[in-house]
């Protein structure tokens, strides 16, 4: 007998762990589809002409080797003391958070919670960040988190000029802002004609500004009492905004108390690792008059159907995609995951551990200032928290490389200052480090006094709510973090089938490296020579970004995707005043785009003309051709989906582009669609001139319950030079993002992604993503309309089903949606971007069974709605608007027309492992009316339970 080994490798990444359907399964959903290959199906779903002559080629690598390879690229970081500050600062991740939040795919792999019923968990621990940003500031309002501390403030420039009584049309920002913050907000104000005046606090002219920004404390250290600049500009009807620091503000005179209108800032240092830039939570907090028009997300809370409590995300109507071009925020992607992990920092510690941790900080800090001036240095801040700044005129030199001989990072500031930043992770080893940079010896003097007058002393108290007092054994701690995400759906349990937004496979291996101290410990403006494994790991990401794109040169500075679509207009119009084409202000927008693409353009100061769409969803040409027409030289850039919003390859997008071109604009190709183009077209190729990456779609980056993400840009060669640039690294153009590389830690998981994968690994995933979707049309049709195809009769990797003719027999999306929760599945995208329809896209990381459970569940719904139709059950009384069904409801007295088999366990459910959401459905109006948007007191839980 011959032996022959077997050719199955088990460490094949792409084929054996990220691919969901075994080739066996392939064959049979190959038949279901009605082909005979996995090739004749992409050959019938994307045009001819379209297609990339030239495969991805790069190898694959096993877990193993990555992990290898990342170790490898880790050690060529040097991992020093970090005491640049500067926003950025040393902090201790408490493992019992490590372990249980930041590592764990039930908080990292969840979605935006859209649908509240089956997001209770992270909107209770957002709410808490929310209560303890808004308790910290000293303002009633705090929303769940921003990007970074720099577009925060920027955020709360165009938030305060909508706001403000003040007609002015200036912005004053205070030159003792951190350089980042001053040069984010000189970038968003620009394209809207908003002068910014930096100058000395002052200096401030309060009768010539709408708003002013201030830094508290400032980024060389001061500490300054700003109510005599606030008086003056409430005296003018402006506003003021004070960019601060929570651990300060657990020792220091908040901001409301101050008389501040809008304050913001990070919450990195409450546990989040400052990886070489991100992600971190930024806030923004306000007083209540101005609630509704604060940017991003806020969580608030509602009552479910039985009128019990129950949290929601609030005032959803000001978002993007409805907002459209009246939007002034482009707030796609918040920091959730990072907000949650602040929270629980601060449930952690409490008030009483978050004021000895800042006690202890400055404490340090105090007694390194005495040790210094004792010495003869000459310290120039008088009243400080955490950051001194000393003047060593031609000495700079030689004590920065001191203190790197100490293993020391100290802030470079000018030629002749050094700053030092102490931070919870200091203790007297380091200062005595520092004290010898200087060429002092000793110990430094015992605690002396506070680093600051009585005036700056906090007198108010904070964190009161009952959830910063519990029993912060781990114990305790653990069982909470376990209960909330247990109230949750994430990609941990169920396919999340979202259309555009990507849930697929966050693989371990890829997350592994982020909790590394040779990648988290990093701050985003050491010197370069101590980032060699990061430049390292983003030069050879961005050269396989522009071989998958056909781009020439990227930036990976955008922190999200809406971001990435803000910077890619920016660079458009950079290029066009290069050319003295300043007149260039129109950007032709189909209907069907994301919401955030009318947002971003108007955000650069472009005037937006809508396009029609034909009636099989593509670009209507002629409407195209028309509008680039009327606009002539004031055409800057048209910007498309591509495969369309619709999810269909249009066969016209070649000529969309020559048309653009033609008249002198750009193109512009929204990436959110990459996913069915990877390997197979190259947006570069097509006729894009730009396009952004949502990283947290197809490269794997994990949503995180509604952030992180990433938004890179690729752009041909004529537009590279105009590329956002940072005033850490120079560049021509101003930054977009706080940090050079934005959230530059997970650009890892894309990469390594990008690595296991290989570039067959790739293209095959984009096969089987496409593959996925059209099974589940062909399962579907039928008993849903599919709308939107091809002109074969193809979709791309998401189809939408059309559930706007149940509505003739009174059964709405929403029903659909919460019945889906029934299941144990998150519902597909409502309503978008057609009303009244859902977005499918199952992602190439499903498997049969999990699919097959899919059209289980929406095949059973189907049945339900025929009851309707067939009128043996009113909508009202069917378990289409009872649902989803708790565990209340189950015990409770059954009064409904079905049986409780029926209605709590439909078809697709699992029984043993039955996922019971937390809350029936939930009163969105009432949310909206009552909007309450910190801790409810303990009371209403009582009440609830009532």
């Amino acid at each position: 007998m011959t032996y022959t080994p077997t050719d199955y490798n088990p460490y094949d990444f792409a084929n054996r762990r990220h691919i969901g359907p075994t080739p066996d399964e392939m064959a049979q959903m190959l038949q279901a589809v009605g082909c005979d290959s996995l090739e004749q199906l992409i050959d019938q779903t994307i045009p001819a002409d379209l297609r990339q002559p030239d495969p991805l080629t790069w190898p694959a690598l096993s877990e193993g080797e990555l992990l290898d390879r990342m170790r490898a690229v880790g050690a060529k970081n040097a991992v020093m003391t970090s005491l640049i500050g500067q926003g950025y600062y040393g902090t201790v991740t408490p493992p019992a958070i490590l372990r249980n939040i930041f590592e764990n795919p039930a908080w990292y792999t969840a979605y935006t919670p859209y649908q509240p019923e089956i997001a209770q968990g992270r909107l209770e621990a957002l709410l808490n960040f929310q209560t303890m940003v808004s308790d910290l500031t000293g303002l009633p309002v705090a929303n769940a988190s921003l990007l970074d501390e720099s577009t925060a403030c920027a955020e709360a420039m165009v938030m305060a000029q909508r706001v403000a009584k003040s007609k002015a049309t200036a912005f004053f920002v205070d030159e003792n802002c951190h350089p980042q913050n001053i040069a984010v907000v000189q970038t968003r104000a620009a394209p809207l004609g908003i002068e910014v005046i930096v100058g000395a606090p002052e200096d401030c002219p309060a009768d010539r500004v709408f708003a002013a920004l201030f830094q508290y404390p400032g980024t060389y250290g001061d500490l300054r009492d700003f109510r005599p600049q606030i008086e003056a500009l409430h005296a003018n009807k402006a506003l003021a905004i004070l960019a601060t620091d929570l651990l300060a503000l657990t020792m220091i005179v908040e901001p409301g108390a101050l008389g501040a209108d809008i304050a913001v800032g990070s919450a990195q240092r409450f546990g989040v690792p400052m990886g070489y830039g991100g992600p971190h939570a930024a806030f923004i907090s306000c007083r209540d008059a101005y609630k509704r028009s604060m940017p991003g997300r806020i969580v608030g809370v509602s009552v479910d159907a039985r009128g019990n409590q129950a949290y929601r995300l609030s005032l959803q109507t000001r978002e993007q995609h409805i907002r459209r071009e009246k939007a002034t925020s482009n707030v796609c992607t918040a920091q959730a995951l990072l907000a949650v992990m602040a929270s629980m920092y601060g449930v952690f510690h409490g008030p009483q551990g978050l004021r000895a941790i800042a006690e202890r900080v400055h404490g340090l800090t105090e007694r390194l200032y005495r040790a210094l001036r004792a010495a003869g240095a000459q310290v120039v801040v008088k009243d400080f928290f955490d950051t001194i700044t000393i003047e060593v005129g031609v000495g700079q030199a030689g004590i920065l490389a001191a203190a790197r001989a100490e293993g020391l990072n100290l802030r470079k500031i000018g030629t002749t200052h050094v700053g030092i930043s102490l931070d919870e992770t200091s203790d007297e080893r380091v200062v005595m480090r520092v004290l010898r940079a200087f060429g002092i010896d000793g110990v430094p003097p015992h605690r002396g006094d506070l680093g600051f007058t009585d005036t700056f002393l906090r007198q108010s108290e904070y964190l009161t709510h009952p959830i910063f007092h519990m029993n912060r054994a781990e114990t305790e701690m653990m069982r909470y973090m376990r209960r909330l995400s247990d109230r949750d759906l994430a990609l941990d349990r169920a396919m999340i089938p979202l259309g555009s937004c990507t849930m697929k496979l966050n693989a371990a291996a890829e997350m592994i490296p982020l909790s590394w101290p040779e990648f988290s410990s990093l701050h985003p403006f050491c010197p370069p020579d101590q980032a060699q494994g990061y430049a390292e790991a983003i030069f050879d990401l961005k050269a396989k970004l522009c071989e998958i794109t056909g781009y020439d040169d990227m930036s990976m500075q955008p922190n999200s995707g809406a971001q990435g679509e803000y910077a890619g207009l920016l660079t458009i119009q950079a290029y066009h005043r290069a050319r003295g084409d300043t007149g260039r202000d129109i950007c032709l927008i189909p209907m069907s785009a994301h919401g955030t693409n009318p947002a971003s353009a108007q955000m650069c100061g472009m005037q937006v003309v809508v396009v029609k769409s034909a009636p099989n969803g593509d670009v209507d040409l002629d409407d195209f051709r028309a509008k680039a027409e009327q606009a002539g030289d004031r055409l800057a850039a048209c910007m498309i989906t591509y495969p369309s919003t619709h999810g269909v390859f249009e066969e016209t997008v070649r000529e969309v582009c020559k048309i653009t071109h033609d008249h002198g604009g750009q193109v512009y190709i929204d990436g959110a669609n990459l996913n069915a183009m990877v390997g197979l077209v190259k947006p570069g190729e097509i006729g894009g001139d730009v396009s952004h990456l949502n990283l947290h779609k197809t490269f794997a980056i994990p949503h995180g319950g509604g952030g992180p993400g990433m938004g890179p840009i690729g752009v041909k060669a004529h537009l590279a030079p105009f590329l956002p640039g940072h005033p850490q690294t120079g560049g021509a153009e101003g930054p977009v993002s706080g940090a050079p590389y934005g959230s530059a830690s997970i650009l890892l998981i894309s990469w390594a992604y990008c690595l296991m994968m290989g570039g067959p690994g790739l293209t095959q995933a984009t096969r089987v993503a496409i593959l996925n979707a059209n099974y589940i049309a062909a399962r579907l049709r039928g008993a849903y309309d599919i709308l939107f195809m091809g002109n074969k009769g193809r979709i791309a990797h998401e189809c939408i089903l059309d559930t706007r003719p149940f509505a003739d027999v009174g059964v709405t999306v929403d029903d659909i949606a919460k019945r889906l929760i029934d299941n144990g599945f998150h519902a597909p995208t409502m309503s978008w971007p057609v009303s009244g329809t859902l977005m499918v896209e199952p992602t190439e990381s499903e498997t049969k069974v999990e699919i097959d459970r899919f059209i289980t569940a929406l095949l059973a719904i189907r049945e339900e709605i025929r009851a309707v139709e067939r009128g043996e059950i009113t909508p009202e009384a069917s378990p289409l608007r009872q649902a989803p069904h708790t565990v209340e409801d189950l015990i409770a007295d059954w009064d409904r027309s079905y049986t409780r088999e029926a209605g709590c366990f439909p078809p697709a459910s699992f029984r043993g492992d039955k996922y019971w959401p937390p809350v029936g459905r939930v009163d969105n109006v009432f949310g909206d009316r009552n909007l309450v948007c910190t801790c409810p007191p303990v009371e209403s839980y009582a009440q609830a339970a009532e």
